[in-house]
């Protein structure tokens, strides 16, 4: 069997999960379950669905032009780290795109993990450190202060993340809404009750 991820959601098009226009990649599972986490849904590693390598590929770079990179979150991605360099290694090698990463896990513990380094060297902003509530900041990617922003390459800078919007909000064409970003708005419903 080829290789695989246990995915959660994918958007297309996302301006305030990293720089540029992305693709976002939310995989499913996470061991670490921060308390406070905007994604507790992605938590539990029974949801979501398998999705090959092969075929998230081409969900990818069917994309084209449209977008800058790709985006991955979660759940924790290196929960899945095998699949996730599977990943990581044929966007390097295939595209022109670039590679933003968060995971909960700090970036020391990342970087004495091998499985796990060698997903980080691939990306070129790595967002580490679990999320931490009385940490709060939603800025610049970071969700709580304690985390830490690695750029792996110099196709970036803080001035790049600075500059993202704090959210967006997508209506799909079954009218789900879906909230995302640093510093995601909060739904409100308004009109009459019943």
């Amino acid at each position: 069997m080829s290789a695989c991820l246990r995915v959660h959601d994918f958007i297309a098009s996302s301006t305030s999960n990293g720089p540029g226009k992305r693709a976002v990649l939310w995989l499913q599972g996470c061991s670490l379950r921060c308390p406070g986490c905007f994604n507790p849904q992605t938590h539990p590693s029974t949801g979501g669905e398998w999705r090959s390598i092969n075929e998230l590929m081409q969900m990818i770079t069917a994309l084209g032009s449209e977008i800058e990179g790709l985006t991955i979150s979660g759940g924790e991605p290196l929960d899945q780290a095998e699949g996730l360099a599977a990943l990581l290694h044929r966007i390097r090698s295939e595209t022109r795109y670039s590679i933003v990463l968060f995971s909960g896990y700090p970036w020391e513990v990342i970087a004495q993990t091998p499985a796990w380094f060698e997903c980080a060297k691939m990306a070129d902003i790595v967002l580490a450190g679990p999320y931490i509530q009385n940490q709060h900041l939603a800025a610049g990617l970071r969700g709580s202060a304690n985390k830490t922003c690695r750029f792996i390459t110099n196709r970036y800078t803080q001035s790049d993340l600075d500059r993202l919007p704090d959210a967006e909000v997508w209506i799909d064409l079954n009218g789900i809404v879906t909230l995302s970003g640093i510093r995601p708005v909060k739904a409100e419903i308004y009109g009459p009750t019943r």
